[in-house]
């Protein structure tokens, strides 16, 4: 496939089902615990599983992806994340889940790591804001539609049949993958150049030596800390505090999720792409202004006196807070060398997730077991401070960053 909107459109329908079958597990996390008897601890763990793996096979993931072609990676990356969410459904304890967890975790790697890179280069690079915000709409989207599906689902016809259910797309879609054109083909000359002179350790260190990339990375680790903690148990928190069955809970969260998604997305790519005409920081502006704005409507969520309120307030938290997707992503392509790209994204994968979601379900697992799960979800919510900060703070180097 060469043709720019179709490539864009199979890789966008696998990262939509990448997050469908990612964030599922969410949606019946209350069966799940019911079932076989774990606490929120142990709950915490599960998502803790996948985020740690998915963080580690990143970075190898990127690099070898950039010198020896990203199809491949994305096609077995795409059926490893299929098949251990189907298995997932025989899992009879905490230790097989969180082995199963761990795979979905290397299979969405490969893709995670690859998939952006990918789609930028198809397009020309005033377009990244836009490409990367309509792109990053499968991020609210898919979320919803597996807190949607998976609460339907798990309620109707129990939590392992929805996670057999769930996993068949994703290998239908993994066939279009294997026929995708890297548009790197077309310079061969370079990616050998690539693979004699370079090492992982010296192009790791160049990109973290590059002060725009760094600080987009702090960045979406303490945003990540934060979303990533709600993504887990705002389910559970409606579902205990505002006494919603489980398909109450899934379906409203992501309902609303993916209309705040789609619009605080779109709105982020729409606004970058007029005002970076103007002011070339507006990247950073944007997402920092959202992420400023944001956190004390979610904590005003958190303690409102009803659930519409709740919600109300929800909703346009996570307009503000989705505003960075496209603007953030867009940083990364302009202050990295095109043949760095996958590894750019791959070692931002990384620190995102070690700074961020990947501890973050599991301690608020355990603060919820201490103090009760809406204080633990406030504390979380206090991370999208210094995330702000370094938005603006990224103001400052990305002109001088730029590739």
């Amino acid at each position: 496939m060469k043709n720019a909107r179709s490539v864009f459109f199979i890789l966008f329908l696998i990262n939509l089902f990448n997050y469908i079958d990612r964030q599922a597990v969410y949606a019946v996390l209350p069966l799940i615990q019911k079932d076989l008897l774990l606490s929120d601890a142990q709950a915490g763990w599960l998502a803790s599983a996948f985020m740690i793996v998915y963080m580690f096979a990143a970075l190898p993931i990127g690099y070898l992806a950039d010198r020896y072609g990203r199809v491949l990676w994305i096609t077995v990356g795409t059926v490893l994340w299929s098949f251990s969410t189907g298995l997932t459904a025989l899992c009879r304890n905490f230790t097989a889940l969180f082995s199963m967890r761990a795979a979905v975790g290397i299979g969405e790697s490969c893709y995670g790591a690859i998939s952006p890179s990918f789609v930028c280069e198809m397009y020309p690079p005033e377009k990244a804001g836009m490409v990367m915000a309509l792109f990053s709409l499968a991020i609210p989207v898919g979320s919803a539609l597996g807190y949607i599906g998976g609460g339907i689902l798990g309620q109707k016809w129990g939590w392992r049949n929805a996670f057999i259910f769930l996993s068949i797309p994703s290998l239908i879609l993994a066939f279009f993958a294997s026929r995708l054109k890297d548009p790197r083909e077309k310079m061969p000359a370079s990616r050998q150049t690539l693979k004699e002179k370079t090492s992982l350790a010296k192009d790791t260190y160049a990109l973290f030596s590059t002060p725009s990339y760094l600080l987009t990375t702090l960045a979406g680790a303490a945003m990540t800390f934060s979303l990533g903690g709600f993504a887990v148990w705002m389910p559970s928190f409606f579902h205990r505090e505002w006494h919603l069955s489980v398909g109450q809970a899934g379906m409203i969260f992501g309902a609303l999720t993916v209309c705040s998604g789609v619009i605080g997305s779109y709105l982020g790519g729409f606004l970058s792409e007029r005002l970076i005409k103007i002011n070339p920081k507006s990247y950073f502006f944007i997402s920092g202004l959202g992420l400023l704005i944001g956190m004390p409507l979610s904590i005003l969520s958190l303690l409102a006196p009803s659930l519409k309120i709740a919600l109300g307030m929800l909703f346009i938290a996570e307009i503000f807070l989705f505003l960075n997707m496209g603007p953030l992503n867009a940083v990364i392509v302009a202050v990295t060398p095109t043949t760095m790209r996958s590894l750019a994204f791959g070692a931002n994968m990384l620190v995102i997730h070690a700074l961020g979601d990947a501890l973050s379900p599991t301690l608020i697992g355990y603060i919820s077991d201490l103090a009760g799960l809406k204080t633990a979800l406030i504390c979380a919510t206090l991370f999208l401070a210094p995330a702000s900060i370094f938005c603006f703070w990224g103001m400052k180097h990305y002109q001088k960053d730029l590739c």
